[in-house]
């Protein structure tokens, strides 16, 4: 065999090597994306819940219903747009082969992250307070995620800064999903959320609340609302303070204010001190059979009051998550 005849045969060889290493990648690609595909359509559905005791002495005309999204796959509101970033990300080739999917997260959208990656085989690492609660950090690391501790007193403004440096130090790395600046964060709820409360109620509800972390919730849902039943007044909840114990609500008065909020939306902002949030937590356990987290009990709070201003309402309160992640703080032991 000539040397010129090895040479286009080793041409040949390495070029069928090319073009079958980019089949499998192709097929690799596709067969990611209808997973991702998949996991999208197990995501929201979650069923509405009606609060019955505690609304005993409101209006006859009055309803309050919790959204339970602990129904999710992975336990939390988060699931929605978690999987709706990783499903954007694969579909416009920013999450590619190889990367991993990096974040900051104070608890639940980490979770999801890792349940997600773990099916999709996407490595997850994450940027969290280490000061987060213990069963969340065995959550994730029992899901397989990476982890970076971040400063317990800087929260998460502070986890968010330090996924960010690791982004811009590691770009060919990184997958930086930056969740609070996302759009897929609020698309998500736009496209799921927010239909689901018009078809549960069949459009009736005339009050929305929903705490503010990333915000994408109130945001998403909110601006469907807007266009589907403008008659729903939309409450926002936050802490009282910047020093409060409600995991995954920010203050944003001194926080940074996440890129995807709009604060035209809101009709009502309400602050709830985080003893009320544990009183709350505790009257829904014991009185409606609900274990629910802090966030929820803090929403909670703000819809019951709400609700004992009315004479006719039917509020939809959202509750992100279950109270298991939470039994190992102390309040739940207070009389």
């Amino acid at each position: 065999m000539t040397s010129a005849v090895r040479i286009r045969l080793l041409v040949f060889v390495s070029l069928e090597d090319r073009v079958e290493r980019v089949s499998v990648e192709t097929r690799g690609f596709a067969l990611r994306l209808h997973e991702a595909e998949q996991f999208l359509a197990r995501v929201g559905n979650t069923p509405l819940l009606p609060l019955r005791r505690m609304t005993s002495g409101l209006a006859p005309a009055v309803e309050v219903w919790v959204k339970a999204e602990w129904f999710n796959p992975a336990g939390s509101v988060k699931d929605r747009p978690a999987s709706a970033i990783i499903h954007a990300g694969l579909q416009s080739g920013r999450l590619g082969a190889g990367q991993t999917l990096l974040d900051s997260t104070s608890g639940n959208m980490g979770i999801a992250y890792a349940t997600f990656g773990a099916t999709l085989g996407i490595p997850v690492h994450l940027a969290i307070p280490g000061n987060a609660g213990r069963a969340r950090l065995a959550s994730l690391r029992a899901l397989g995620a990476d982890l970076t501790l971040t400063d317990p007193t800087e929260g998460s403004d502070g986890a968010r800064d330090i996924a960010r440096q690791l982004a811009e130090a590691e770009p060919e790395e990184f997958f930086y999903a930056d969740q609070y600046s996302n759009p897929a964060n609020w698309q998500a709820h736009y496209e799921s959320t927010g239909p689901e409360l018009i078809a549960q109620t069949r459009g009736k509800l005339t009050h929305f609340v929903a705490g503010l972390g990333t915000t994408g919730t109130l945001t998403g849902a909110g601006r469907y609302l807007r266009q589907n039943a403008p008659q729903a007044r939309l409450i926002a909840v936050q802490p009282d303070g910047p020093i409060h114990g409600l995991e995954g609500l920010k203050h944003l008065p001194t926080s940074h204010v996440p890129p995807i909020y709009d604060p035209t939306l809101a009709d009502e902002v309400v602050h709830v001190p985080t003893e009320d949030a544990y009183s709350m937590a505790r009257r829904l356990a014991r009185q409606e059979g609900l274990l629910v987290g802090l966030s929820s009990a803090a929403a909670a709070v703000a819809a019951m009051r709400i609700a004992e201003g009315e004479l006719s309402a039917l509020i939809v309160v959202l509750f992100p998550d279950s109270g298991i992640k939470y039994l190992d703080l102390p309040f739940w032991n207070e009389a």
